[in-house]
């Protein structure tokens, strides 16, 4: 049999790198007869995955794509973890497994990265509350095409098209859409997540930590080898011939807990203050508009309601279905806050 070609795009980030090095140290069999190349856009870190043993191959960036599409026709798989936000970027992949498809007359394979962010709802602007703790084996793409046709948002999408587009090009299609992610990252480049990490850069910075809003908002959380751990279980299915529900019903939620983003923020407070660094467990509420400069100064109060104060939950019971079995406890979720703090005090 031909060896399969998987493509991994964003295997600089956080989840990509993270994604990459579960798969390249697994012992699964099937993934030991692969051939892993990496497409990224700056040389330092194409120098890097090269010294881990990594095929690479160089572009532009996330606009080029012509290039994204003749690439992605010389793999059987692509695992795209790079912007959840970049549509066209994702329609250029399938566009490239669906001409290899035709061309190898082999079925083809997307692992989108999305997040649980497109279900989010916006409790501080009261623009759309949502109550609802959501299943993977819920019908997610109905949910999300009644969400964006009430607003538009980028990530969703991505979402949409890669479902529809998928099926009307025959590539099989997957997202993995996770929660807010936690812990220290495997990759070579880059280790640390966003949500939690924002909130304590910004507490270091101001000697008290934030909340948005009354931050009585629940969102649910994976550690990042567990995020990994479905990853490599959906290329081992897929490389096995296992069945595996695909495009409108292949959407696989990871979680396994969940916490109010004020009690993140009293973490956050607590560990903080036992490590010397916070004066004291003081945590202030803040505004969307506050948070778009304290947190991610390149996203307004929009993105602001729904990565910082809105409500998310989900609950992975297709994942664990087809064999998803994570290890990592909610005690592990409250150590992580520790280590965070040491690591962003080193930056």
């Amino acid at each position: 049999m031909d060896t399969w070609k998987i493509l991994v795009i964003g295997a600089s980030g956080y989840i990509g790198g993270s994604v990459l090095t579960a798969l390249m140290k697994s012992s699964h069999p099937l993934l030991r007869e692969c051939e892993f190349t990496a497409l990224v856009r700056h040389e330092p870190h194409a120098d890097a995955l090269r010294h881990k043993g990594i095929n690479v191959l160089m572009f532009s960036g996330l606009d080029d794509l012509d290039i994204v599409r003749e690439v992605a026709a010389r793999h059987d798989i692509v695992i795209n973890t790079a912007s959840t936000f970049h549509t066209p970027v994702a329609k250029s992949i399938i566009d490239g497994l669906g001409d290899r498809k035709t061309a190898a007359e082999k079925q083809t394979h997307l692992i989108q990265t999305s997040g649980t962010g497109s279900l989010a709802d916006r409790p501080v602007s009261k623009r759309f509350v949502e109550t609802k703790v959501f299943s993977d084996k819920d019908n997610i793409y109905d949910y999300e095409k009644y969400r964006e046709s009430i607003e538009p948002f980028p990530q969703r999408t991505t979402d949409v098209t890669v479902i529809e587009h998928g099926e009307s090009t025959g590539v099989k299609t997957y997202i993995v859409m996770s929660p807010t992610i936690y812990g220290l990252g495997s990759g070579v480049i880059n280790q640390k997540s966003m949500q939690i990490e924002a909130l304590i850069r910004a507490a270091r910075d101001d000697k008290y930590v934030s909340v948005v809003g009354s931050g009585e908002s629940e969102w649910s959380h994976v550690h990042i080898e567990d995020l990994g751990l479905l990853y490599e279980l959906l290329v081992t299915r897929i490389l096995g011939g296992l069945d595996l529900p695909s495009n409108k019903h292949g959407i696989y939620f990871s979680e396994t807990g969940y916490e109010t983003w004020r009690a993140v923020s009293e973490h956050i407070a607590r560990t903080g203050k036992e490590l010397g660094i916070l004066p004291s467990q003081e945590i202030r509420q803040i505004t969307l508009e506050e948070g778009s400069v304290k947190l991610i100064q390149s996203m307004g109060p929009d993105i602001i309601e729904l990565g910082w104060a809105s409500r998310s939950r989900t609950k992975a019971d297709r994942s664990r279905e087809i064999g998803w079995k994570p290890t990592k406890s909610f005690g592990d979720f409250l150590d992580s806050f520790t280590t965070l703090w040491a690591e962003i005090m080193k930056e």
